[in-house]
């Protein structure tokens, strides 16, 4: 008989896994996104871990980094999985789903999506191969009232609020602004100048100050671009500014009216957890209007945490019909690690069993199973003991694994139940259909 060989285990890099009181907390995490998106009518939809490699790469800039599935033992010659890869966001499979399921939706459409998405790119500090992202979108039929513009931040200032994190910025933008600035300075691609400020954060005024250059534009045109990207505060007051430039253009007063609007629909907030920032451009070239960007204010080199914003016609490879939509996206395994690499997240219980029947031994087994059944009938996360082992191995086992309330069935006929609080020590007698914990 040959020996087996021994594989050492070691983690993946890019593929983040918790212990189970990391998890838990992960999962109240979910749990309480799930409710705020909820609250505002939100309606949850899941999509195949896989698309077909046309749909993904239609996106074209993330082409690179999409993980294509292949079977080891694929007929080289029919190997259809060839054609499917993991999507890399959600927003590219929840256009296909609009377009797929377009006669059995409501519209607006207003959809909530968490689920893990891959991309293969370079492991670093914010960046993994797998993570997972918490959506929402609202789609509709050729036109989305710019009211969801303004939403959908809200939406997101009420989940990020309730959960315990360090503080954050979620700054607002507007592409028409961008665009129409750079049009109204006769910049023949403002796309190119748009891509480039995406970069200031990172690469700062001379960088971006390079690029432009590079594309051939001059002083007089780069200063007031980069002027307009350190503009940054609330509604009124940017617009303001940007006015100040003295460039004109239809569509950036449009941008700007619009950036307006949503600014002050959101002047409620506390004051400075939404600001303006007119360097925020997202590079992606479907975003067409409003756009967002949040990061953490101690930490903005870590990369932004929630981000998104509108787009015209995301949909339009798959249906005849224009579906604009405006959607914002939280980044929710790049926050969490952040806070377990910092110590900063305590752990839960390493198991969810709110309480533990002992079994006395085996003749008192059966016993044991009912009480068990009449726990969980009323709502009490139950687990009976395996084995018949002493009793206090058996308190031991729920000590360790920090099972709140141990539960001592009759240990004769005619006996008494009795429940022990593990955190007090307190151990009183109780009747399993009628007992709740403290």
């Amino acid at each position: 008989m040959s020996e087996q060989r021994v594989v050492r285990p070691t983690p993946i890099s890019g593929f983040p896994e918790w212990t189970p009181q990391v998890r838990a907390v992960e999962q109240r995490w979910l749990d309480h996104i799930r409710a705020g998106f909820e609250s505002f009518g939100f309606a949850s939809v899941e999509t195949p871990s896989v698309e077909n490699l046309d749909v993904l790469m239609a996106k074209g800039e993330t082409s690179q980094e999409v993980y294509t599935l292949h079977r080891l033992q694929a007929d080289a010659k029919d190997d259809s999985d060839a054609r499917l890869g993991l999507h890399f966001d959600l927003t590219v499979p929840f256009a296909r789903y609009v377009a797929q399921h377009f006669n059995e939706l409501t519209f607006p459409f207003k959809r909530y999506q968490m689920q893990r998405v891959w991309r293969g790119e370079r492991p670093q500090e914010g960046r993994f191969r797998e993570f997972t992202q918490c959506d929402i979108d609202v789609i509709n039929v050729d036109s989305v009232p710019l009211h969801f513009d303004a939403e959908l931040p809200r939406i997101v200032h009420r989940v990020l609020s309730g959960l315990d994190i360090p503080a954050w910025t979620l700054n607002v933008n507007n592409r028409k602004v961008l665009q129409g600035f750079y049009e109204g300075l006769g910049i023949e691609d403002p796309i190119a100048v748009i891509r480039a400020v995406d970069k200031l954060h990172k690469i700062g005024d001379e960088g971006v100050r390079e690029i432009l250059s590079a594309e051939g534009l001059t002083d007089e045109r780069i200063e007031p671009c980069l002027a307009l990207a350190r503009l940054k505060g609330d509604g009124p007051d940017v617009v303001a500014k940007v006015r100040e430039l003295g460039v004109r253009s239809e569509l950036l007063d449009e941008g700007l009216e619009e950036l307006a609007f949503v600014m002050n629909d959101l002047a409620d907030l506390p004051r400075g957890d939404v600001v303006a920032d007119l360097s925020i451009a997202r590079g992606l070239d479907y975003y067409t209007g409003t756009v967002y960007e949040a990061s953490f204010d101690d930490d903005p080199g870590y990369g932004s945490i929630c981000a998104g914003g509108r787009y015209e016609n995301l949909a339009g490879q798959f249906i005849r019909r224009r579906l604009p939509g405006v959607g914002i996206s939280i980044g929710l395994t790049r926050i969490f690690a952040k806070l377990v690499a910092e110590g900063r997240i305590e752990g839960g219980r390493v198991c969810p069993t709110d309480v533990m029947v002992v079994v006395p031994n085996a003749e008192r087994r059966a016993e044991a199973l009912r009480t068990g059944e009449l726990l969980r009938a009323r709502g009490l996360n139950t687990e009976v003991f395996h084995s018949t082992s002493k009793v206090g191995k058996q308190i031991q086992y729920a000590s360790k694994k920090g099972i709140p309330f141990v539960w001592f069935p009759p240990f004769e006929e005619g006996g008494d139940h009795e429940v022990k609080d593990m955190d007090g020590g307190e151990q009183v007698t109780a009747d399993p259909t009628t007992w709740s914990p403290r």
